[in-house]
Parts: C-alpha cells; structure tokens; sequence
C-alpha cells in the first residue's frame, strides 16, 4: 500500500467524508494510487452525528425529484448508476444491522460509527491513503510539458503533494462546529467556476410574530407548502419559529421574503366541518381548541377571532376563516443558519460539471462531487445517497 510519505498520486481526494472516501475507494479498487486528505482530526465527522446517531443512510424511495438543483437533470446520472440498492448492498456485506423507518428512511441500528468503519475498510482494502489534520495552503495547476500531463500540485501543512487529478469533495458550510469551511468554493472560484449562492438547508425558520415563544414545545403533523411544493410531516414549534421535519423539508426551497403556508388540519376538510358546526347551532372556538393543541388553537383565535355563532355568520365568512386556517400564511424572518442546519443549499453551478464523470467542463482532471455541488437532497436520507451515487460517479472516471 501507498504511503503518505509518497509525493505523487494518482488521485488525490480532498475531504474524507461520505462522498471523499466513496469516491478514493471505487478508485483504489480500479488500481489508482489515492490519496484523501482531510483538515480534521478524523473521518467522517458529518456522518457520525448524522440522524441523532443512528445515520439515515440512504433511501429506499430515491428518485431525481428528490433532489434541488437549478439543473434537475444533472442528478439523473449518477443516482442510475448508484442507485440505493447498491449501497444497501455494501451495507449488508459489511453486516450492519439497520432499520426502516417512515417514508423509506434507512437508519443503522448500532450507530452510525459503523458506517464509517465500513468506509475505512473499503478504504483500507483498496490501497488508498488517509493524510488526517492536513490543511490546504494552495493549490495549483501544472500544464501539460513534453515529459508530463496536466496536474495539480497541492501545497499543504503536511507537505507538497503532486497528483495527475484532484476530486473536491470538502463538503459545504453547514455545521462549522465540526470544521465545515468553503475551501470548495474557493478552489472553484480559483479556476472561474460558477457558484450558485449557498444558504442553509435543512434548518428551521424563525418566526417574527408577537408572543410566538407561547408556543414552544408543540407539535402535530401539518402541512408546509412553499413555491408549489408542499410536505405533510410532523411540525415541532420553537421559541424562535419552526422545526421538525415539515420545517426542515421547506427550508430547502424557502428563501428570504417569501411566504410559507401551512396546513393545521391536513387530515380534514375544514370547510365543511365548521358549516356542518352553523348547522349544529355550536360554537366555533370550542371546536377549534378540540382540535390544535389548546395552547395553538388560543393563539390563532387571537390572531384570527370571528364575533358571534356560526349560526349568526354568513357562509362565506365562515369559508374564508375555514380555509384561512389550511392556508395560514407566515412569512420567515430567517432561518437558524448554518449552525443548525444539515445542509448548505447551492454551491457549484452543477452546468459546469459534467453530470457523468463530475469533472469541471472548462478545467481539466479537477472533479467536485457531494455537498460542495449545488444538489441539495429532502430529509430521509437522500444527501448521503448524492454522496454515493456522486461518489462512485466519480470515482469510475478518474
């Protein structure tokens, strides 16, 4: 096996996370000398706190519409070749017990520290090379000369570090906690790639409203809709806004200024409940605290009363309050930024990356893959099957 002390590599792989060591394993295993550097004192950082502990994996619903990417297509590729059986598949070999949850989510039984040993291990047996606390001081392109082909030279705390292709793979912005930094976006702008604005993704919304913090601690299911798209999960209210994973799931489409709206009752037809109540001659708030949690339904009756009985209001006015109440329409304040959230939205122009091979099309033998890209997963563990699927991509063509 290689060893660090060597100054020339195939491949070198910057970021030993998902998408890092997937990519330095497929390519060890097709015969490549590879290198992965990483800046943090260890492995798989991202995995090892992902799913409180248990790491969502993968999916076993995985599909291109999973995915946010200003280009939609580009995911089409690598998510066929790598689809999430075949990791499933890795998983088993490994003898990792695992199970699954709502809406096709894989967790691991054990822990996700199992993940990473079998990303070690696949490592391990394919000959790549792990160069751990070594951070990146330059990097620099070698033209092509008479006696070499074109190349990077890498010029770091460990040592200057030559190989014929460099994959990006440092991951994005979130979570900077444990050592998230945007040396890949830095690296693109270096060689005039276009960057499609990161914000954070995955992460709740805050919420500007007056005593909103009354309602912390409730949750329900309920239904987020945002720019056409809508996720009927559980809803948890914070004292600064919006969590759980309906929240979550918006955020990834929700940018500043615009609205969300949100279902309270996604299971009924309000509208006929409450005429069927002007019917009935009862009353409309004791209705609506059997309803909502007593503690929510108070405060929308604050933000939204209707004097008299149904039996005294008029059809349309109830409609409109009846359906007020599945369209509540909030507008963000923000959201609780990169600290909290799971993702970084945007990245790389995915136009200027070659959807099979993950190759910058304007820059030869430079490769980005995983979170650093602008493809952004759903909740449930789509973003570890992008670092795969990416991953694998990647690793086949270098």
């Amino acid at each position: 096996m290689a060893t660090a002390s060597s100054r020339f590599w195939d491949v070198i792989v910057i970021g030993a996370g998902a998408s890092g060591m997937m990519c330095a394993a497929t390519a060890g295993y097709r015969g490549k000398r590879v290198l992965v550097l990483d800046h943090a004192p260890k492995v798989g950082a991202k995995i090892r706190i992902s799913g409180g502990g248990k790491c969502n994996f993968t999916n076993r619903q995985v599909t291109p519409a999973n995915y946010h990417c200003q280009n939609p297509h580009f995911v089409k590729s690598a998510l066929a070749r790598y689809p999430s059986s075949a990791f499933i598949e890795l998983v088993e070999r490994h003898g990792i017990d695992y199970e699954e949850r709502e809406h096709g989510q894989l967790f691991t039984l054990k822990g996700a520290g199992e993940i990473i040993a079998m990303l070690r291990t696949e490592c391990d047996w394919a000959g790549v090379e792990l160069q751990l606390n070594c951070s990146i001081h330059q990097v620099a392109f070698r033209p092509a000369t008479e006696a070499t082909g074109d190349g990077y030279v890498l010029h770091t705390s460990q040592g200057v570090f030559g190989t014929d292709k460099l994959v990006i793979a440092t991951g994005a912005l979130s979570f900077p906690k444990l050592k998230a930094s945007d040396l890949g976006y830095r690296i693109a702008k270096q060689f005039d790639l276009p960057i499609i604005t990161p914000r954070p993704g995955l992460v709740g919304l805050t919420i500007d409203l007056p005593n909103w913090s009354e309602l912390a601690g409730i949750a329900l299911p309920a239904t987020l809709s945002c720019e056409g798209r809508s996720w009927t999960r559980n809803l948890l209210f914070t004292h600064t806004g919006l969590s759980g994973p309906a929240a979550l799931q918006i955020s990834n489409i929700w940018q500043l200024g615009r609205s969300i709206q949100l279902n309270l009752l996604p299971e009924l037809d309000a509208v006929s409940a409450v005429l069927t109540l002007k019917a009935q001659n009862k009353e409309l708030r004791p209705w609506l605290r059997s309803r909502l949690p007593k503690r929510l339904a108070d405060y929308y009756w604050q933000l939204y009363p209707l004097d008299g009985k149904p039996a005294e209001l008029s059809d349309d006015a109830l409609r409109q309050w009846a359906q007020a109440l599945q369209q509540w329409t909030l507008t963000p304040s923000g959201t609780d930024g990169y600290d909290k959230a799971e993702v970084t939205v945007g990245g790389i122009d995915t136009q200027a990356i070659s959807s099979k091979s993950m190759e910058a099309l304007t820059q030869p033998r430079l490769y980005f893959i995983g979170e650093v890209l602008d493809v952004t997963g759903d909740l449930g563990g789509f973003n570890f099957q992008w670092a795969w699927a990416s991953g694998v991509a990647c690793g086949m063509a270098v």
